[in-house]
């Protein structure tokens, strides 16, 4: 199946607005979303004390910023996103909680440039499935890493696979099975055709590589359920 280009994805969140607005409800769609916003909130306030500058890729409505925020009144907050509609959205909650804003960045992470050595944390909440090859995560984990401060870290949270089959089986089977216990069977089939639309997850086996790779120590799963995977590395 032909996957959706950026234009694509960025017509389609920008009529999803309202799915992706909920910070206590998290993402619907995503397995331990609560769970991993919760244990991610708790580990920058705790592995990254001193920090003062944020970015947070596709920061959809703004969920992620709002939970460093809780923690940092004072942070700086760099958000970017390909949707302008997500973009207003995050920019109202994080005005409306008398958020900082740094910058504003309408556009994807493959093109935008960041300066080096700018941010003490950087979050990425089911955005990097949509990169469509290795030399794309290794293009944009290089550009993460390089925009961090010593010292800062990069929590990545998102969708991945097995490269064998039968386990990849089993784990669809269980995505499916929890979309239908909480949404139903209709949401479930909406899903997985959006997943075959849109979504080239790796394995975690390579993202972990690829981040010690690029220079990243400390590299961690700190929650991994099915076939969504929380890891973490430290520059």
């Amino acid at each position: 199946m032909r996957k959706l280009t950026p234009q694509e994805l960025r017509e389609q969140f920008d009529q999803d607005v309202e799915r992706f607005s909920n910070i206590q409800a998290g993402q619907n769609s995503i397995m331990d979303s609560v769970l991993v916003s919760d244990l991610m909130e708790k580990a920058i306030k705790a592995m990254t004390p001193q920090a003062r500058t944020a970015c947070d890729i596709g920061c959809g409505a703004g969920n992620y910023a709002l939970r460093v925020l809780r923690q940092f009144p004072e942070i700086e907050l760099t958000l970017i996103d390909l949707s302008p509609n997500m973009l207003d959205r995050a920019v109202q909650r994080i005005t409306e909680q008398k958020g900082k804003i740094k910058a504003r960045i309408e556009g994807d992470i493959r093109d935008v440039a960041l300066e080096p050595e700018s941010f003490d944390v950087m979050t990425a909440a089911a955005v990097l499935h949509h990169l469509r090859s290795r030399q794309e995560w290794d293009g944009v984990m290089r550009k993460i890493y390089r925009a961090l401060k010593p010292g800062g870290m990069f929590w990545l949270w998102d969708l991945v696979k097995y490269d064998d089959p039968r386990m990849q089986a089993i784990q669809y089977e269980r995505y499916a099975d929890y979309l239908i216990e909480h949404e139903g069977a209709e949401f479930q089939k909406m899903i997985f055709e959006r997943v075959e639309q849109s979504d080239t997850p790796e394995n975690t086996a390579f993202i972990f590589q690829k981040m010690l790779e690029v220079g990243f120590k400390e590299v961690d799963i700190f929650h991994k359920n099915a076939l969504f995977c929380g890891m973490y590395g430290k520059k």
